[in-house]
């Protein structure tokens, strides 16, 4: 079964973040992690820290959450993040990406 992950990457600690949706969350990551696309939002501003996610078995679902996350004050964000995760850890540190493979298809 397919999972659908909405997600939230950050520079460092109360610093910019993104927030996005993927049917792929390790895939993704890695994208953000070697700046795969430069000219993209999270490449220009250094967002490649994983800070917080959900999981979704529902691709619309998952895609209303993203929307609505979008439309939160920052604070509101902030005290998301830190619920789940205090230090802003990278929650993607101990996943064991292969980084010399990237897909080739979105």
């Amino acid at each position: 079964m397919k999972h659908w992950h909405v997600y939230i990457m950050a520079n460092k600690p109360n610093g910019i973040i993104y927030i996005g949706v993927t049917d792929n969350i390790d895939e993704r990551v890695k994208e953000h992690k070697l700046k795969l696309y430069p000219r993209a939002f999270t490449a220009r501003y250094n967002c490649d820290k994983l800070v917080y996610f959900e999981e979704f078995e529902n691709g619309d679902e998952a895609v209303t959450r993203e929307r609505q996350f979008k439309k939160w004050k920052r604070d509101w964000k902030i005290i998301l993040i830190e619920e789940m995760n205090p230090s802003w850890s990278d929650l993607s540190m101990n996943w064991n990406l292969d980084y010399r493979r990237v897909r080739t298809n979105n």
